[in-house]
């Protein structure tokens, strides 16, 4: 009778065993494809405009992002590290796979929770110092000219507010030039096409709202991106811890 009971528990056992290695070996499946998901919506919002951020006073944008492509890396990396534990039935890689989905469940908080903060906070800061970087730095920061440039032409805006805003740059206070406004405010772009202002000639969108818009509509896909994957963490701690504990009483 203890025999058979024995036998029932070693096949118990095994199936426990069986049954944990399968679930966990899928979550590593779609915790790999949620790394990607990281590192595209990244590099996706690196790339993207990406000049525009440079016209930011603060670097909350880019260390957002920059969050996420390291979160991205990282899920990838450690999703092999799980894989690696379920394979070789490793107690060490197992425990030390769910120590780094514990970190990468509060890097994903953080940088979900950074991006509705700023996302809150971006129509403050651009009132604050958008108009005077346009205003200041166009023509004489490089940069800032070429992304000045590229936001009023990739947006159809012209000036921070309006496009009167112009009159009172540093460029035309500088330098000798018969532009109103910059020729990338043109609707139809050519040299010198700045020195009509006439409504039909010129964008009159103020760039400030379309600025606004634009990084508002990332920071909330990065926010619910990163609030809405950490809770895929606390699955895969739950799997490795028990994976863990049925090896070792399967070992005795």
């Amino acid at each position: 009778m203890s025999t058979q009971r024995s036998k029932k528990k070693d096949k118990d056992g095994v199936c426990g065993l069986f049954f944990l290695r399968n679930i966990l070996t899928i979550f590593n499946i779609i915790f790999w494809f949620s790394g990607a998901t990281f590192l595209a919506v990244g590099v996706w919002t690196m790339v993207a405009k990406h000049s525009y951020v440079s016209l930011l006073s603060n670097d909350m944008y880019a260390t957002t992002t920059y969050l996420f492509l390291a979160t991205g890396g990282f899920i990838i990396l450690v999703s092999f590290l799980g894989c690696l534990g379920v394979w070789k039935d490793s107690r060490v890689c197992l425990v030390i796979y769910a120590l780094f989905l514990l970190l990468i469940f509060l890097l994903e908080a953080i940088s979900g929770v950074l991006a509705y903060m700023y996302e809150g906070a971006i129509r403050g800061e651009l009132s604050r110092n958008l108009n005077d970087t346009m205003l200041q730095m166009y023509k004489i920061d490089p940069d800032k000219t070429r992304s000045i440039d590229s936001l009023q032409h990739d947006f159809a805006c012209c000036g921070s507010r309006r496009f009167e805003d112009w009159q009172y740059s540093e460029w035309i206070s500088t330098f000798n030039t018969s532009n109103i406004v910059p020729d990338s405010c043109c609707i139809s772009y050519r040299l010198k096409c700045g020195e009509r202002d006439h409504p039909s000639n010129i964008n009159s969108p103020a760039c400030i709202d379309r600025l606004e818009a634009y990084l508002k509509r990332h920071l909330i896909i990065i926010g619910g991106i990163g609030l809405g994957l950490c809770c895929l963490q606390i699955f895969g701690i739950v799997f490795a811890c028990c994976l863990s504990m049925k090896i070792k009483e399967f070992r005795q």
